[in-house]
């Protein structure tokens, strides 16, 4: 289905310009007409473009008429423009039919507008990291004969759907234990005899995102202020002990206890040290889950991955998890 795509950069400045006309080609090759804005490479320190620039570009990306406003990277650069975006001209945009998709510093962004005027966007690629992949063949295959990247087939899949109206939820399966929270475990091989329970939870507010650049947001008015909802996170280059900080400040401040799951996404591009000494992401897993009395969630295919899915932000949706495998709808968000 050939849509209209508006592309903005209001984050970090696009350093990788052979990914960026990539993105666009495959945009193209798709079947879209693409639309870029005139501000799309500017650069000004590690931003692309001053702050007036890219909020200028927000704005111009709301009155595009476009189907989809998807940004060009994340990066950092759109906490600190908060303040400057129209939110009732966003809200009025997305009535209109344009739908705003991005991912990483982009939380920024869904938070504020989630907080301010309750409009949906959309968690998934941007256009570098999402649709412009290639160049070097990948190496990694041991036979010196890797293949050049492509875009990954689940991801346009998802955003096929997206477009097309069709999406309307995403399945997965949980690690192994992700259901110890919500059952007591007997003991047995979890391996041999996985837990099996029926979660079923109706009309909550999925919303989340990047947990550095939300629990950045904290104690401001683009926070939102959401109970009983189904908070989903991911990161990407934060050690895990850093990532157990961030959900402790989340902790604290009464956010998870008013959730009713928390579903942990990919956490990718960290490195272990001897220091730890066993300390790894699963054990901030199961800290977590003995802090609060709701289900954690693992494995949602969603962050700074190749295979990701398309989240409604704000969308009321319902979570279903059977066994190992996890269900999360939202009907018709658009």
């Amino acid at each position: 289905m050939k849509k209209r795509i508006y592309i903005y950069s209001p984050s970090g400045a696009v350093r990788d310009k052979a990914a960026f006309k990539r993105g666009i080609t495959r945009l193209e090759t798709l079947g879209h007409d693409v639309e870029v804005d005139e501000a799309a490479l500017s650069s000004h320190l590690r931003f692309a473009g001053d702050d007036e620039t890219r909020l200028a570009a927000i704005h111009r990306a709301c009155a595009s008429g476009a189907d989809v406003a998807l940004i060009s990277r994340g990066g950092y650069g759109l906490t600190r423009i908060l303040p400057g975006i129209k939110y009732k001209t966003v809200a009025k945009a997305i009535d209109k039919g344009t739908q705003f998709v991005g991912i990483s510093d982009f939380t920024a962004f869904q938070s504020a507008v989630l907080a301010q005027s309750g409009s949906v966007t959309w968690a998934g690629p941007a256009l570098c990291e999402g649709f412009g992949v290639g160049g070097k063949p990948d190496m990694t295959d041991g036979n010196g004969y890797g293949e050049v990247p492509v875009p990954d087939d689940i991801m346009e899949a998802c955003f096929d759907d997206f477009l097309s109206g069709q999406g309307e939820g995403a399945g997965w399966r949980v690690n192994k234990l992700a259901n110890q929270k919500i059952i007591d475990l007997i003991a047995v091989d979890p391996i041999d005899t996985p837990a099996r329970v029926d979660l079923d939870i109706k009309n909550s507010v999925l919303w989340g995102g990047n947990l550095t650049v939300l629990t950045s947001l904290l104690g401001t008015p683009y926070f939102p202020s959401i109970k009983g909802g189904l908070l989903f996170l991911e990161d990407v280059g934060e050690h895990p002990y850093r990532i157990e900080r961030m959900l402790t400040q989340l902790l604290h401040s009464g956010v998870l206890a008013r959730q009713k799951a928390v579903i942990l996404g990919q956490f990718t591009e960290f490195k272990l040290v001897p220091h730890d000494r066993g300390f790894k992401l699963e054990s901030v897993v199961n800290w977590l889950r003995q802090q609060i009395k709701i289900p954690v969630l693992t494995n949602l295919p969603y962050g700074h991955v190749a295979t990701k899915v398309l989240l409604p932000v704000g969308a009321k949706t319902d979570l279903i998890l059977e066994g190992r495998d996890a269900l999360l709808f939202w009907g018709d968000a658009h």
